[in-house]
């Protein structure tokens, strides 16, 4: 099979597509053929060795959305089941930017009805990473008002959305080109710099754009913060509990967020599509930033 991997670090002319052989399944775990997987981030942090693993080939990719192919005598599905999944990991050999890849059996969901498996695709880590920190700020008592910040990318307007739907005022931060988008994703309010917001006017915040320390500004005495990158959340300070979400696939949870999809509660948001063998222009785009939505390989 051909996938999409690394095996020296550096930009977007680093990411190889080669030829290996089609994993199989292990106890509970479950083969899918890939039909599409989301491009990410941290896909571009491994690409650049922002995770290690000099000397070795890393696979990519996080996202798949896809077809049950082989099965453990264990596991919870059926060959021909059309789902989704989070594959969790940066330092293995391959990655769900594949044909096909393994993954835990309890890492899969239904994939959701009506929706094409690109937009599918778009789903598993930055719905998971947008729920998931929520949950993070559950210790915090009462959240009524929460900033999103980067509330028009990915993480970010799954966030927006999550928090509306559980009746929490949402402030956005984001460009004000973004106004219109934010907005239709269920934010009160857009502020396009955090010094329009005044000290102590929120309950909370969900940093999906790593702002760090200056993202605790607005938050109440005693308020919260969770961030997205695992370990980089900045100091308490005034009593505002910080923490930041290290994503767990976790196909129970998965299953949640595809029936809000199907309910209409969360948009999924394909700003381009590109075949596998083109993974490299897919990065270099990555790179140019300004990307709304996920760009999404397609094997």
């Amino acid at each position: 099979m051909r996938a999409a991997v690394v095996r020296t670090f550096g930009g977007p002319e680093a990411v190889e597509i080669v030829e290996t052989a089609v994993p199989e399944p292990g106890a509970r775990q479950v083969r899918i053929k890939v039909a599409a997987t989301a491009l990410n981030p941290v896909d571009a942090g491994v690409r650049a060795g922002a995770f290690g693993g000099a000397g070795k080939q890393l696979g990519l990719g996080w996202d798949v959305a896809g077809t049950v192919d082989a099965i453990d005598v264990a596991a919870a599905w059926d060959v021909g089941d059309e789902v989704v999944a989070l594959h969790h990991g940066v330092t293995g050999p391959l990655g769900a930017h594949a044909e096909y890849v393994v993954v835990d059996t309890d890492a899969v969901a239904q994939a959701p009805a009506g929706v094409d498996a690109a937009h599918a695709a778009t789903l598993p880590l930055n719905g998971l990473t947008a729920v998931q920190a929520l949950d993070l700020l559950e210790p915090v008592a009462p959240v009524r008002s929460l900033l999103v910040t980067g509330a028009a990318g990915a993480v970010g307007g799954y966030a927006v959305q999550l928090a509306a739907h559980r009746g929490v005022a949402v402030t956005a931060l984001a460009r004000a080109a973004d106004a219109d988008l934010v907005r239709s994703l269920g934010a009160e309010r857009l502020v396009t710099d955090l010094a329009d917001l005044a000290p102590g006017s929120v309950d909370a915040v969900l940093d999906a754009a790593v702002l760090g320390e200056p993202a605790l500004a607005p938050v109440r005495d005693g308020g919260g913060y969770v961030g997205v990158i695992p370990g980089a959340e900045p100091a308490s300070v005034r009593g505002v509990r910080t923490a930041s979400v290290a994503v767990t696939a976790d196909g129970a949870r998965l299953a949640e967020l595809v029936r809000l999809v199907e309910e209409g509660v969360l948009t999924l948001r394909v700003a381009e599509t590109f075949p596998l063998d083109d993974a490299a222009k897919a990065h270099a785009r990555l790179a140019e930033g300004g990307v709304r939505g996920r760009l999404v390989l397609v094997p």
